[in-house]
């Protein structure tokens, strides 16, 4: 397995394994499938001081994840939110510590002081593979989402890093 900074011909696969998690899991909110149109746009939004990264294995993007901006008020400009997205057929195979592994690294030299993981209640490996990483429980925000007739609760996890040096 190779982790990387994703590519524009990542964005298919990555649209892929979003798309799946979507329509099958509570992993994320959203509720309807992503247009390739509209994760080639989301794309260009990761610039350096928001990576994108993917991992490959046989050729092929297995895994994904992001460093994303957590607010958009300028006090909040040292702390980012991480998400981690596996293919299904892949799952339980270390791809997610890998990724997860290299967005505190990423996080880490961009000098970020807080890394933040909201996690949906439930999600059993999410949690699991971040208090693996040191993550620490700061909250949790009940009944917060609505998806597949269920009330979903939202569980907050952060790793402080050292940074930033001012």
């Amino acid at each position: 397995m190779t982790i990387r900074r994703a590519i524009p011909e990542d964005v298919p696969a990555i649209t892929r394994i979003y798309n799946y998690a979507i329509e099958n899991t509570t992993a994320t909110f959203d509720i309807q499938p992503k247009t390739l149109e509209e994760r080639q746009r989301w794309f260009t939004e990761h610039t350096d001081e928001y990576p994108l990264i993917v991992a490959i294995t046989d050729d092929t993007v297995v895994g994904w994840a992001e460093i994303k901006p957590f607010g958009t008020r300028r006090a909040y400009r040292y702390t980012v939110e991480n998400a981690i997205y596996i293919d299904c057929d892949y799952q339980g195979k270390g791809i997610g510590t890998a990724l997860l592994g290299e967005l505190i690294d990423l996080a880490s030299r961009r000098e970020y002081h807080v890394i933040l993981a909201l996690i949906v209640g439930g999600n059993e490996s999410s949690l699991r593979l971040h208090y693996k990483f040191g993550f620490e429980l700061v909250g949790v925000m009940h009944e917060v989402g609505r998806k597949f007739d269920k009330w979903l609760d939202i569980i907050t996890l952060q790793k402080t890093l050292p940074g930033p040096r001012l």
